[in-house]
């Protein structure tokens, strides 16, 4: 087969992006309207239920199709009810962004003082809410033929050094699991590494003052901070007939903070 650039193309395809009409310069929000300009119909999913018909209505202005559904990623009917509602909106499912996350709004204590309470809330949403997203959607990929999961870790879980690190460190372990298990199925389950994002939150939690700054520019090997467009050309990657014999893989997107060999 000859590679063509129509590849990269998601026409037809049916992607759900959840945590994507929280914060208004997210990178849930860029990875909706990336997935749209390649075709894709896609359901914004986020517990602002408001935040999400916002970026729908963004969508559909522009002569895309979406719709906005409200989730709590932790509630298990919640996303079997999601699931049912990109089914019966636009007849089934091929790609899910496990993209919903508490970062801002998380314990940074340190493990002798944090709450049992803030750690499994921590859990609930960024592991847990990333497995009953995947286990209620496997069924409707595997109708459709196969499917794609890009769940979003962080460069702050290489290495772990707290509770948001490690609740993104198991979720690569999620990634590697789901892709070994539902492969057979053609589905395959990859993750996004972001660096230090200029969205919303992700300057909320580093300021442009912030001295973590100064370390990213001795760190990385080009510019410190990407915008949360910067991560939607890997997202296509992974999502498209591109990247197809792809799975079981972390994606670092951080101006090379993070180097793994």
């Amino acid at each position: 087969m000859t590679f063509t650039n129509d590849q990269f193309r998601l026409d037809g395809k049916v992607a759900i992006v959840t945590g994507a009409g929280g914060r208004g310069n997210s990178i849930g929000r860029a990875y909706a309207l990336g997935l749209a300009q390649a075709g894709a119909a896609v359901v914004v999913a986020d517990l602002n239920e408001a935040g999400a018909q916002a970026v729908a209505a963004e969508i559909t202005n522009a002569g895309g199709k979406a719709i906005g559904v409200k989730v709590d990623v932790a509630d298990e009917a919640s996303t079997l009810a999601l699931a049912e509602a990109a089914t019966h909106a636009f007849g089934g499912i091929d790609i899910l962004v496990n993209n919903a996350a508490l970062m801002v709004d998380i314990s940074y204590d340190n493990c002798e003082t944090i709450s049992l309470d803030n750690w499994n809330r921590a859990f609930a949403v960024n592991l847990n809410g990333a497995l009953l997203c995947s286990r209620a959607v496997i069924p409707a990929m595997r109708a459709r033929g196969g499917g794609r999961i890009v769940n979003q870790t962080s460069g702050g879980a290489f290495p772990a050094i707290g509770l948001y690190g490690i609740s993104k460190l198991a979720l690569v372990g999620l990634t590697t699991t789901l892709a070994k298990q539902f492969g057979k199925d053609k589905i395959t389950c990859n993750a996004i590494a972001p660096g230090n994002v200029t969205s919303d939150a992700g300057k909320a939690l580093v300021p442009d003052d912030s001295p973590f700054i100064k370390f990213l520019e001795m760190t990385c090997a080009i510019h410190p901070r990407g915008a949360p467009d910067e991560l939607v050309g890997a997202l296509l990657l992974l999502c498209s007939p591109a990247g197809e014999w792809i799975t079981g893989q972390t994606i670092h997107v951080d101006g090379g903070w993070v180097m793994r060999p």
